[in-house]
């Protein structure tokens, strides 16, 4: 793995070891992460299957500059950056996003296109406000839990495994996590929510892969369908799965059915 910097931005990089597709990847996680959570498990699938891969971290995150300035970034900061990173590709790539990641995507393509997208456990087009009535409904503990990660607090490890695994993970692997994780930017809550949500109609929709999580309290099954139906596709559920899908302990079925989708689509 390459550790690279496009300006301020951190950008993981992990190539194949033979010649390589010719249309790379390009990974957007979600919040309170960075471009890390790829690289525990899907970058290195990728390249060993052909494909260029690269994780940014968005400003204000993981190994990228601004963390001292994280609430001054909203989800157009998030998009530019993105933007910005995706001009000094060599092509043009396959955007892979997940929860925040995902409604990033969305926003890019309001005035980008791209060959194709996958949205994982993606924030709705309707943003926030579902999911955090979901969440307030069934699991409020969790609620308070994500609102203090919002604020620098740390989670305790039941809840970080309640939020993010359908199944216990050992406390090594999840304490591991934990010290990685990070608050996220009230500003860019704040867009998801209410103040910067996509714009179905200005959006150029291309190919779409739509994958959720049943076992996902963060954004449950009925919201990724919601999502499938903006772009016209079928939103596919994995069982026995969590919110974290890159970093679950059955990731790899994920990272097949994406591999299997780019097959399909001749990318």
């Amino acid at each position: 793995m390459n550790r690279s910097r496009f300006g301020n931005t951190e950008v993981l990089v992990r190539a194949p070891q033979s010649d390589p597709r010719a249309t790379p990847l390009m990974f957007v996680h979600g919040a309170y992460v960075g471009a890390w959570c790829w690289d525990e498990h899907f970058l290195s699938y990728f390249a060993e299957h052909g494909y260029c891969c690269y994780a940014l971290s968005l400003p204000g995150h993981g190994g990228s500059a601004g963390r001292d300035r994280l609430d001054t970034y909203g989800i157009d900061a998030y998009v530019e950056c993105l933007a910005g990173v995706i001009h000094a590709l060599p092509g043009q790539p396959v955007l892979i996003g997940h929860s925040m990641g995902g409604m990033v995507i969305q926003k890019y393509l309001e005035a980008h296109t791209v060959p194709g997208v996958v949205l994982m456990a993606s924030v709705p087009p309707e943003g926030l406000w579902a999911s955090a009535l979901s969440i307030a409904m069934t699991q409020p503990q969790l609620l308070g839990e994500l609102n203090n990660l919002l604020s620098g607090a740390r989670l305790a490890l039941p809840a970080l495994n309640q939020a993010m695994f359908a199944h216990t993970l050992e406390p090594a692997r999840l304490l591991r996590y934990l010290r990685q994780m990070q608050p996220e930017s009230h500003r860019a809550i704040w867009d998801m929510t209410l103040f910067n949500l996509p714009r179905p109609g200005r959006r150029r929709c291309p190919r779409a892969l739509v994958l959720g999580a049943e076992g996902d309290s963060i954004i449950p099954p009925h919201l990724v369908r919601h999502t499938a139906r903006e772009f016209a596709v079928e939103a596919e559920i994995f069982p026995d799965m969590g919110h974290g899908m890159m970093l679950d302990g059955s990731w790899q079925v994920c990272a097949q059915r994406i591999l299997g989708w780019l097959d399909g689509q001749g990318i």
